[in-house]
């Protein structure tokens, strides 16, 4: 399985950016989806995921400016950013749960995408 991220660049503050990823092979279903982030010098942190009903659990720093969504026709995950500010700086990663026919959850990581958010 591989995950394709893209969408990401450098936006002013308030500004907005799309980010897509794109899950790929042989996927018998997929669990949960989400991104996370991280800020230079931190550690990754959640920012939202996404379930396979379509429940949403979101960062507080990020509720209400940043919205996840999946399609699950095309494996792809979601995630509109408004009103970005600068400390939404970071390289966003997505993560996809896959499950196997026997039922068994395998976690896998897009490549990180970078987010620049600056006057």
């Amino acid at each position: 399985v591989q995950l394709q991220a893209s969408g990401g660049g450098s936006v002013q503050p308030g500004g907005s950016l799309r980010l897509s990823c794109a899950a790929s092979g042989i996927i018998f279903s997929i669990g949960n989806m989400g991104w996370y982030r991280q800020p230079p010098g931190m550690q990754r942190e959640s920012v939202a995921v996404i379930s396979s009903g379509g429940f949403t659990n979101y960062a507080a720093s990020v509720k209400g400016r940043f919205t996840i969504s999946r399609d699950n026709a095309k494996n792809t995950v979601y995630l509109e950013m408004n009103s970005l500010k600068p400390e939404d700086t970071a390289v966003y990663y997505c993560n996809v749960v896959v499950i196997d026919r026997l039922g068994t959850p395998r976690s896998y990581w897009g490549q990180g995408t970078q987010v620049t958010v600056s006057s």
